[in-house]
């Protein structure tokens, strides 16, 4: 089974998402479902919608859990879950332990890997899933939003499972892969070193595993969800099918570079530097070398999403590729946490261009000492209101011409000659 629905104006309607779930429900008779959508920082994913709409369309033949794919994000609280899911009672929502309740499902072997990776990884990597996974249930619905993603260059499909709901060993070793293998090498593509690593575990080790992809491509101008595609089906195709589309949506190539980028990460979102990096990957391939990035951030109150991935950022810092390298190879904290390393790659511009956090919970001790340039945000904003900015190029009073980003969460930006 595979149905594809594409909105013909700017958004599919609540009620043609809810003819296409049923139809691709219809005639399913499942006694145990888990639904797997993603956390509150895929927001605007209309996965919330989906999720609601499937738990009350199944509840009445089945028993229905939910787990949000929350990889190694905190635990999403009731007020969270309420403004996502809707009216789903709280207890229905099982909590993800990446470090505790998952089990080992096999080994992808070294050769493979180096083969896939030209040669930056030479080791075998333990894939360790969710126990609950293997819980009886005959129906897995799998739900989420495809789009530019920094670590398997397209978010969703395989990764929902395999890091949403995925054990610390895989999940370090698959972030660590594609920071070697080079952030700018995958954003944005599909066949990259991680997807085929995931793509490898999920027809090895999770052939058997009745699951059912519900992928969106969302847009959310002016924080209003627009959903332009809802593919499910079995296998591959809703993956192919959902890029493409998000290729047209999620996607600003520019013709040339940005000189001041601004970028505003909403606080009910993103309340980590592990999460509000997204401001640097989604914008580093279209600010210009000698460029500045300003990140107003007025939620940002830790670096990690918990406490060892924040000791770690605060030990380390965003120092740089190279130098997080040489301290990989020689740290063995960083390697027993290759994922926390990865980040700390991924959060540098290199020296490319400047990097400032504009936040209000966190003191200027803190950002800079991890190699962040610091502003108070109530003296940011006095200049980039965001709420007075719009998405693209402004030109502010006094002439200064800047690039606004509402919410890098939702797309790629990317000057045309760094698309390698």
């Amino acid at each position: 089974m595979y149905l594809s629905c594409v909105a013909r104006g700017e958004s599919l309607t609540a009620e043609e998402i809810g003819s296409a779930l049923r139809e691709a429900l219809a005639g399913k008779t499942p006694r145990r479902v888990l639904i797997v959508p993603p956390d509150f920082t895929r927001f605007h994913s209309n996965a919330g919608y989906i999720t609601n709409f499937c738990y009350h369309l199944l509840r009445s033949i089945a028993e229905v859990d939910i787990m949000p794919a929350l990889g190694t994000h905190a635990k999403m609280t009731r007020e969270e879950c309420a403004e996502m899911y809707g009216d789903i009672p709280y207890e229905k929502f099982l909590e993800h332990r990446w470090r505790d309740d998952v089990v080992h499902v096999g080994t992808v072997p070294a050769d493979f890997l180096r083969e896939i990776s030209e040669g930056t990884w030479n080791e075998p990597i333990d894939c360790e899933v969710n126990k609950i996974l293997f819980g009886g249930y005959d129906l897995i619905l799998s739900v989420g939003q495809v789009v530019p993603h920094e670590v398997v260059g397209m978010s969703n499909h395989s990764k929902n499972i395999l890091v949403g709901l995925g054990g610390s060993k895989f999940i370090n070793a698959s972030h660590m892969v594609g920071a070697l293998y080079g952030l700018e090498r995958m954003m944005g593509r599909d066949n990259t070193v991680t997807r085929k690593l995931f793509d490898y575990c999920l027809t090895h080790f999770l052939a058997d595993l009745p699951i059912l992809w519900m992928l969106t491509v969302t847009t959310a101008p002016q924080g209003e969800i627009r959903t332009h595609g809802l593919f499910i089906g079995e296998g591959r195709k809703p993956l192919e099918d959902a890029i493409s589309l998000a290729h047209k949506k999620n996607f600003d190539i520019l013709d040339r570079p940005i000189q001041k980028c601004v970028v505003y990460l909403t606080p009910k979102e993103f309340k980590s530097t592990w999460l509000g990096n997204k401001a640097i990957y989604r914008t580093r391939m279209a600010i210009a070398d000698g460029g500045e990035l300003l990140v107003l951030a007025p939620g940002i109150e830790k670096f990690g999403e918990d406490p060892v991935q924040d000791r770690l950022i605060r030990k380390y810092g965003y120092t740089g590729r190279e130098r997080i390298l040489e301290l990989f190879r020689t740290q063995p904290e960083l390697r027993e946490n290759m994922g926390t390393a990865a980040h700390l790659i991924h959060g540098s511009s290199d020296g490319r261009f400047s990097i400032t956090y504009a936040v209000e919970k966190m003191s200027r001790e803190e950002i800079e000492g991890v190699n962040f340039r610091y502003e108070a945000y109530k003296e940011a904003v006095k200049r980039y209101d965001p709420q007075r900015l719009s998405l693209g190029w402004n030109t502010m009073a006094d002439g200064e011409e800047i690039f606004f980003v509402p919410n890098p969460a939702l797309g790629l930006w990317a000057e045309r000659s760094r698309l390698i």
